[in-house]
């Protein structure tokens, strides 16, 4: 008794600490500042004679914006809660041992980020049927996208008046509405939510042409940003690779012997396509032999990166290794027939987490009974939702 009344207090304290990492995230989203005591904090390391020249650029929040993180953290947070309670709650049916919630609160200060690393319940008991895998599964991401569009769908028709901008930024107000004209001339650092199919279709057909913000700004939007960033973890959630929510259900699909043969491949596609363009042929072509080993040696600590990844695909090491040089012969001949064909580097600290500690392979069950129609309709269902949630370059940071 006394450890469950240990871990509801452990529980609670990080959801707390996580809706005040999320809400001051938001409020710096919002703002495209910082808090006012980040800068203090530094002035008072530099002493009295200290000029902290990384700060100039902001504009310092304080209590006023903080209050108006919470059009970010509520939304966000109700999505990520619905979602962990749709395992929860479809677990607790299938009589399969869970915990509450475990949040995880994280922000950076001084730089920004969404306050959180995610949520995850602790499932403490063996499942043994490849159905309750699949329920389990299946029920947080579609929980998640439901709620997702709600707030996407709040969030796009019931956009601010297009001088809203101005409150963010107040140097464009001597443009009037026709700032986007002017105001970019140097968009390097601007950053750009890359569009998913979902993501287009409400903002082609939803939201008021006049009211709707320019790309650059749309992170100024807590709840389009909020449901934005909730489309981008279902369709990551929704991988159909180890013991992703998209692996429980592509393994409830199709049974471990033809998921250990798919998940791989999946996985090789994955990162083939993360790191497309990372090496090409031409920028070994150079005159400087001090540059050209300089590359060479990124490039083996590519190809070890990649090695360690897939490491766990097989028992055999040697597997691995020829698994990442395939991979990076693959990615030159690609770069080298269409050299303007670039994949999404964002994604490879994902792809070491897949490889290396998610795994790319589904524990196997007892019970492996094929699944009903309707589920196999749920399934695919799941399916649909990832292609249309998936961004393949999800942020661009304009250079």
């Amino acid at each position: 008794m006394q450890s469950n009344t240990r871990t509801y207090l452990i529980q609670a304290i990080l959801f707390v600490l996580t809706i005040i990492t999320t809400t001051m995230a938001g409020a710096e989203w919002i703002y495209g500042s910082i808090f006012a005591f980040i800068y203090d904090f530094a002035v008072f390391l530099g002493g009295d004679n200290a000029e902290p020249k990384a700060f100039e650029k902001f504009k310092l929040l304080g209590w006023y914006q903080f209050m108006k993180g919470f059009q970010f953290s509520i939304p966000f947070l109700a999505i990520l809660t619905i979602h962990e309670f749709g395992h929860y709650f479809v677990a607790k049916y299938h009589r399969v041992k869970v915990t509450l919630p475990y949040y995880i609160p994280l922000w950076f200060g001084i730089s920004q980020s969404i306050g959180t690393m995610g949520a995850f319940i602790r499932i403490k008991s063996v499942v043994k049927s490849r159905l309750k895998f699949f329920d389990i599964g299946i029920a947080g991401p579609l929980a998640g996208f439901i709620a997702a569009l709600v707030v996407l769908w709040y969030g796009f028709t019931h956009l601010p008046p297009p001088e809203y901008i101005f409150t963010i930024h107040p140097e464009y107000a001597r443009y009037g509405l026709n700032y986007p004209q002017f105001a970019y001339e140097n968009p390097a650092g601007n950053l750009i939510l890359g569009d998913n199919i979902l993501f287009s279709l409400f903002k082609k057909y939803v939201a008021d042409p006049a009211r709707l913000p320019h790309a650059y700004e749309m992170i100024h939007y807590p709840y389009i940003f909020a449901g934005y960033l909730a489309l981008f973890f279902t369709s990551l959630n929704l991988i159909p690779i180890g013991q992703l929510d998209g692996g429980h259900i592509l393994y409830g699909l199709i049974g471990k012997k033809r998921f250990n043969i798919i998940a791989p491949v999946l996985f090789g596609i994955f990162a083939f396509y993360s790191g497309l363009g990372l090496f090409r042929t031409d920028s070994f072509a150079t005159g400087s032999n001090a540059v050209f080993y300089e590359r060479f040696f990124y490039l083996a600590i590519y190809v070890y990166f990649l090695f360690v990844c897939f490491k766990r695909v097989s028992d055999n090491p040697a597997t691995a290794l020829m698994i990442a040089l395939i991979i990076v012969v693959g990615q030159f001949a690609v770069s080298y027939i269409r050299p303007d064909w670039e994949g999404s580097t964002g994604f490879l600290p994902f792809v070491f987490i897949l490889g290396r500690f998610l795994g790319i392979l589904h524990p196997e069950t007892d019970e492996n009974a094929p699944l009903d129609t309707p589920r196999i309709i749920l399934g695919i269902c799941a399916l649909v939702i990832f292609v249309i949630s998936f961004s393949p370059t999800p942020f661009i940071v304009i250079e």
